[in-house]
């Protein structure tokens, strides 16, 4: 079914609207983790999510949820170790460690490892557009690095290679999860997926959460945990698939690249973050790589394929 144009509207307008949501929460983040440490944000986020999760199943499907034969539980297992357990839990510490806007920078790499994990899978070939946007990007991310590496800020780098591992993780985990969210639909992944992590992450960050005065925290502390997790995470989540379905994934993903800029507004409005030429320079060198590796076989659709 071919949405109308008006639906088109408002699915571009409700998708700006979410891309505010997940450039903002990076900030939320910072402000939230000195009280909570990120472990404890991340016991939070994994008692609530499970909740979510099921009681969007019960909402979709009552109480004849879609089976899971062996080999479909396999996959999900890898899926829930690297989407959720991996990735999450690595964006959670490099966001601690590193600044707002160097997370959604780094984050927005992720296309150019999904791009390389196909390449290395052979499930796809790479045009020499493609290859040039990867090697364009990497570019990018070293100058945007280089304030922090000459200035020796460990800390705030260690925190941008995390991030780097965690979108690779989720590269992975976006290649990998296709043909089971084929078989069973992309919410019901979400949903087993969230369910195999959470005990683990639970448990691994159960000191921590015990750690937290959680009757004691301010509301504001409390809104940005709600933020962070019903909001940006699951409903984000549940938003982007249905914006995806309205406008297609073509028209949709370019948007992504407008995160960084909104994180880098909110976080130098909110919190100061400084705003250096080279940081500037590096990030729009990036964000030209990695649309140019994303969309690189369309600029050359005859260039060959190495």
């Amino acid at each position: 079914m071919i949405a109308t144009p008006e639906a088109q509207r408002r699915a571009l307008w409700i998708a700006l609207a979410l891309i505010i949501v997940w450039g903002t929460n990076f900030t939320v983040q910072k402000l939230i983790f000195p009280i909570l440490t990120p472990a404890g944000f991340l016991f939070a986020r994994f008692l609530l999510m499970p909740l979510c999760a099921a009681l969007w199943m019960f909402y979709r499907y009552g109480i004849d949820w879609p089976p899971i034969d062996r080999h479909d539980f396999r996959l999900l297992v890898k899926l829930a170790i690297a989407g959720h357990i991996l990735h999450v839990g690595l964006v959670t510490y490099g966001i601690h460690l590193s600044t707002a806007f160097s997370s959604s920078l780094i984050l927005a790499c992720g296309p150019m490892f999904t791009l390389i994990l196909l390449r290395l899978s052979g499930l796809e070939k790479l045009t020499m557009g493609q290859v040039a946007g990867v090697a364009i990007a990497c570019l990018g991310v070293l100058v945007f690095l280089s304030d922090k590496l000459l200035a020796e800020r460990w800390r705030a780098g260690t925190g941008d290679l995390i991030l780097l591992v965690a979108a690779s993780f989720f590269s992975y985990y976006t290649v990998a999860a296709k043909p089971v969210i084929m078989r069973l639909g992309g919410v019901p992944v979400m949903a087993y997926t969230t369910f195999l992590a959470s005990p683990l992450l639970v448990a691994m960050s159960w000191r921590a959460g015990m750690n937290v005065a959680w009757g004691s925290l301010d509301w504001e502390v409390w809104g940005g945990i709600l933020w962070g997790v019903l909001v940006s995470a699951f409903l984000g989540w549940i938003i982007w698939g249905w914006v995806n379905s309205i406008r297609g994934v073509g028209r949709t993903a370019p948007l992504m690249y407008l995160m960084p800029v909104v994180a880098g507004a909110v976080s130098w409005f909110v919190i100061g973050e400084a705003m250096t030429v080279s940081k500037l320079i590096g990030a729009g060198i990036t964000l030209a790589g990695v649309a140019l590796a994303q969309y690189g076989s369309l600029l050359f659709p005859r260039a060959p394929a190495v």
